[in-house]
């Protein structure tokens, strides 16, 4: 398949290891963006004038910097704000969302469908939100997805868009919109030993996913991507026994903690990509990389396109693997973070490698860390992998699944 690396003056040049976008077949890929020249720190432009305190605000300065120079990406891939299909919104502080959904009705009049959460931090100190986009070639025929019974939402976005045969819907949370969590995804304390809000709250959002699937021709079998966001990790086993009544044979995942949701007392946001059955695809497993412990696979080819789940550094047997811990023994040869890396690219490779595949074919990359402390040891093994660095985004988050893992990587390709 065809592909074209993005690079546009139009668009502050990354100080690390990734490109602004790339373009496969009629899909771009574009790295998440911060408000951030990577000379100054966060941009003169995306700052209030200390002068003028009352004619601005940070998070819409910062906003509005960041979609102008996504502006300027896609414009270099021969696109435009309305070919965006996919949207992710990574804020420090959910106060600012309200602010920032302003900015965001400048930029889309007919909004595509968002996922938007809390994080711990983003790579520029100052910097109060990511936005991280996929868009279409204008070519591609589309279609706004709504469903027949899933909230209407009360932000600026849609539940979903059908381009050609690929489902991008909006992560979901289990909220009306009417009266914040609704009683049908909460325990009823007359019962309080039969349901737990977590299970309730699963069902309820996948319901309304199922909703949107279905007035875009698709069922949850058609699923080749899920990234999950829970509030707390230890709601997950509870979670995960909810997500195998609706997925019997579950597609890649990727789940992290994360800080907040949009509507409090809200603890998972469920984002899905579906592709139409039509279209050919294929479980990848390979025990070259650690079998998954819950209910997920290790990757789904469908046509040229890899779906990897995430990968974090860890073995069912052991927690951490074993070979991705510094060995005591030899406390200068070696860190935490690098030898996880490696090790959680090993794994990806492999994946790969049994689709068909190498990471040359990757074209969007999201990196989730503990502590950005963390990201420059990571960048180092991060270039030993990828000479040609696809798009990525990354993200400071509150835990992983395995207590120690430092390090959560999320792979798509396509292959060439």
């Amino acid at each position: 398949m065809n592909r074209e690396v993005i690079a546009t003056p139009g668009a502050p040049t990354p100080m690390a290891h990734y490109c602004q976008g790339i373009v496969a077949g009629d899909t771009l890929f574009a790295a998440g963006q911060i408000a951030s020249d990577y000379k100054t720190g966060v941009a003169p432009e995306a700052r209030q004038d200390p002068a003028f305190p009352y004619y601005g605000s940070d998070i819409q300065k910062q906003a509005r910097y960041i979609l102008q120079n996504l502006r300027g990406v896609f414009a270099a891939a021969g696109c435009g704000p309305a070919d965006v299909v996919k949207s992710q919104v990574f804020m420090t502080d959910l106060n600012d969302f309200h602010y920032f959904d302003q900015v965001w009705k400048e930029f889309f009049p007919s909004p595509p469908p968002r996922t938007t959460v809390q994080v711990g931090g983003l790579l520029v100190p100052g910097c109060r939100v990511e936005i991280d986009l996929i868009g279409v070639k204008p070519r591609v025929e589309r279609r706004v997805i709504t469903g027949s019974s899933t909230p209407a939402p009360m932000a600026h976005y849609c539940q979903g868009v059908l381009a050609g045969d690929t489902l991008y819907a909006a992560g979901q949370i289990a909220s009306d919109y009417r009266t914040g969590v609704p009683p049908e995804a909460r325990a009823d304390p007359a019962f309080p030993y039969y349901a737990s809000d977590i299970q309730k709250q699963t069902r309820y959002v996948l319901e309304n996913i199922r909703s949107v699937y279905r007035a875009a021709g698709c069922e949850f079998g058609d699923t080749v991507k899920a990234q999950v966001f829970l509030t707390d990790v230890r709601d997950f086993p509870y979670f995960d026994a909810v997500w195998r009544e609706f997925f019997p044979s579950p597609p890649p995942r990727t789940t992290v903690q994360i800080g907040a949701l949009l509507v409090p007392g809200c603890r998972i946001e469920i984002d899905l990509t579906a592709v139409h059955a039509r279209v050919a695809r294929k479980v990848i497993t390979t025990q070259d990389a650690p079998a998954p412990m819950a209910h997920y696979c290790q990757g789904m080819l469908v046509g040229d396109t890899l779906y990897a789940a995430g990968q974090l550094a860890s073995h069912h047997r052991t927690g951490v693997a074993t070979e991705a811990r510094q060995d005591p023994a030899f406390p200068y040869y070696g860190s935490d973070i690098q030898k996880q890396t490696r090790y959680v690219l090993q794994n990806l490779r492999t994946v790969f490698d049994a689709a068909g595949c190498t990471l040359a074919d990757v074209v969007k990359s999201q990196v989730f860390l503990t502590d950005l402390n963390d990201f420059y040891y990571f960048d180092q093994v991060w270039k030993e992998f990828f000479p040609s660095p696809p798009p990525r985004t990354t993200l400071q988050v509150s835990n992983l699944l395995v207590p120690g893992c430092r390090v959560e990587i999320d792979l798509t390709g396509r292959r060439q």
